[in-house]
């Protein structure tokens, strides 16, 4: 007989319940949805998603420390007015 041990432990999270965590917008969801970076399930005509997989993506947006650098003007460098 099959384990579905592991299908107990599966936590679904509605659209608004998935953009609050993420902290965005339910339109922002739905267009990383569209674009295939977050994976969703339609269930007739709900749409969910699974707290494991938001949670992945939370931790794949993570930010490199050194990574912004671009943000910030190169002051090692004269400026052309000196």
């Amino acid at each position: 007989m099959p384990d579905d041990s592991a299908s107990d432990d599966l936590e679904w999270l509605s659209t608004p319940a998935a953009a609050k965590r993420l902290g965005i917008t339910n339109r922002t969801l739905y267009r990383f949805i569209n674009e295939g970076q977050l994976p969703a399930f339609k269930f007739g005509r709900v749409i969910r998603l699974k707290k494991i997989d938001v949670d992945a993506y939370i931790e794949s947006c993570r930010v490199e420390p050194g990574s912004m650098s671009h943000l910030y003007p190169d002051t090692s460098s004269p400026r052309a007015d000196d």
